[in-house]
């Protein structure tokens, strides 16, 4: 029966859930990193039973996407169910970090495992981002038979995490992502049980500042004090970056009160790893100084290592610099601001070489349309309260070009991770509540979107 209330619906998704996670378990035993030095028989692996599932779900059409060096995307198609319905055009990711120092995991990091002390919550690299959003699209088609009331196009790409062509692609092949809606699930809720709009994400840009003062190390002793130390010059430049509280002090950077919601200073605080009675950097709300602030992190230096370190002059030094910047400041500008603000500097009168790096744009998404009515409405139904709106400081680089794509699709942001899941990190975990919450969201918004078309509503096609 297809599931037609709510009531109806979250009964469905009840009955599916053991079944999910046992697919959930499967993928995510398999280590599907797609990152250079790492075997590409798991990525094959991965992909495979991702088509498989998919074709099982009433996906037709499914194909493998290959494009040059990066792994296979999956792609497949259900027509709308009748003329005038929405197409909804659904992503996730089946690979996956490097697990990292695996002395840090409580299991190993391939084993999916319950998590002790937590009701329905499995651990294993990946589990979270994505492959609990791969399964929790599955999980909308299963609870509808593979027959929505929407037209679906389905994108599980392959190489998400390193960065692949597939990024630009979509441009390249408009008909193929035409589409009047996308739900992007690589991101969840701010906390658990709290149904989360993610409505913008930071753009991101790097710099590589060096100094090079002295043909080579010279005795400290016999030339400090005179001999220009290049570590103190790099180190100089580096502290005109921010102001006495911490904030960017980089002229021309965006920087907007965040409105939305954010998380309180002890979820912050717990969140990064915050040493006690150590203050956080900045002023201003969280929400602006992570999401709608620039922010700019030094996360690599070139210098002499302490165990090892001479008593010398230091000649060259050199530090790598990660810029993220307001959703709708154009990258390029952002990083032209930091480079200038770098070049115009000459600590001690030396002279910096500032050299860019890669960019990648941010991307905000319209809240006013069908779709975003629709969402709102289904996350409310999934989790009972009303949705709370958040940003990112992390990039999600297709987004931009599925939305060049289909420049009249409103792109929705929601899914099955949440804020505390430690997505990058040691014992990464996904809570199953949140899996059947984005299930049940899913499947309430393809109802309510498809419902707004045929009322009449102000929906139009990309």
């Amino acid at each position: 029966m297809t599931p037609k209330t709510p009531e109806q619906l979250a009964s469905t998704v009840d009955g599916l859930m053991d079944g999910l996670r046992a697919d959930l378990v499967r993928l995510a035993a398999i280590p599907s990193v797609a990152f250079p030095g790492f075997p590409s028989g798991p990525v094959e692996e991965a992909h495979d039973l991702v088509a498989e599932l998919l074709r099982d779900a009433g996906v037709s059409g499914v194909e493998r996407l290959d494009l040059p060096d990066t792994a296979p995307a999956v792609y497949g198609e259900i027509p709308p169910p009748h003329p005038g319905a929405p197409t909804v055009l659904l992503y996730g990711h089946y690979d996956v970090q490097p697990p990292g120092d695996e002395a840090l995991w409580l299991s190993p990091p391939f084993e999916p495992t319950p998590v002790d002390g937590e009701e329905e919550a499995l651990r294993a690299r990946g589990i979270a981002d994505d492959k609990a959003n791969v399964i929790a699209h599955l999980g909308m088609l299963r609870a509808y038979g593979g027959r929505p009331p929407v037209g679906i196009k389905i994108v599980i790409e392959g190489q998400e995490e390193y960065g692949s062509a597939f990024d630009t692609y979509p441009p390249t092949d408009p008909a193929r992502f035409a589409c009047d809606a996308m739900v992007v699930a690589d991101l969840g809720n701010l906390r658990p049980g709290t149904p989360t709009l993610t409505t913008g994400l930071r753009g991101a840009a790097e710099v590589v500042v060096e100094v090079r003062t002295l043909d080579e190390p010279r005795h400290s002793g016999e030339f400090g004090g005179a001999a220009p130390d290049a570590l103190l010059v790099l180190l100089k430049a580096l502290a005109t970056l921010h102001d006495v509280h911490g904030d960017v002090a980089v002229e021309g950077l965006r920087r907007e009160e965040w409105s939305g919601t954010s998380y309180t200073e002890e979820e912050f605080r717990a969140l990064a790893g915050v040493r006690s009675g150590t203050p956080l950097m900045g002023s201003g709300s969280l929400g602006e100084r992570l999401w709608s602030g620039p922010a700019v992190t030094v996360v690599g230096l070139d210098a002499p290592g302490v165990a090892h370190a001479a008593s010398a002059v230091v000649p060259y030094a050199r530090a790598k610099l990660n810029l993220r910047f307001h959703p709708r400041q154009d990258p390029g500008e952002a990083q032209a601001l930091l480079v200038e603000h770098l070049r115009s500097l000459r600590p001690f009168g030396v002279p910096l070489t500032v050299t860019p790096g890669d960019t990648g744009p941010g991307f905000e998404a319209a809240t006013g349309g069908p779709a975003h009515r629709a969402a709102r409405a289904a996350l409310a139904e999934a989790w009972g309260e009303q949705p709370s709106y958040v940003a990112t400081g992390g990039s999600i680089p297709l987004v931009n070009g599925l939305a060049q794509a289909a420049p009249g699709a409103e792109v929705l942001l929601f899914g099955a991770q949440d804020s505390m899941c430690n997505l990058h990190a040691p014992n990464e975990r996904v809570l199953l509540s949140e899996l059947r919450g984005t299930v049940v969201a899913l499947g309430a918004f393809v109802r309510e979107y498809a419902a707004d078309f045929a009322a009449g509503g102000d929906g139009t096609r990309a």
